[in-house]
């Protein structure tokens, strides 16, 4: 299946992003999975403020993650992103139903840049 992955990271370091994005990559190439695209959508303001690790943040770098595997697959992607103490927020969700013609249909992730 077809899975999408957005991840936020703590402001302030662009190689604490890289690294996630590799150890999350690692993971699914290990468990036979192949990762489809990866962008880098930069730093936004947060929807509202967000406590983790005794921090408050109000920043974050956001990323996005497409990548075709299994759902225990996905499920340790998640996890594996919602114990690391640098991640702010992470979540994803299944893309189509698995049919060609419907996964066909998704494109490239567009996002405007709204500083």
């Amino acid at each position: 299946m077809l899975y999408e992955t957005i991840g936020i990271v703590r402001p302030g370091s662009l190689s604490e992003v890289k690294e996630i994005v590799l150890t999350a990559g690692q993971l699914i190439l290990r468990q036979g999975g192949v990762i489809r695209d990866i962008s880098n959508w930069g730093i936004f303001h947060l929807p509202r403020a967000v406590s983790r690790s005794q921090t408050r943040y109000t920043k974050g770098h956001y990323f996005v993650m497409r990548y075709d595997a299994g759902i225990a697959t996905h499920q340790d992607v998640t996890k594996t992103l919602r114990v690391d103490p640098r991640v702010i927020r992470a979540g994803g969700v299944k893309l189509g139903d698995g049919k060609l013609e419907t996964l066909s249909k998704f494109g490239a992730v567009k996002w405007k840049n709204m500083e």
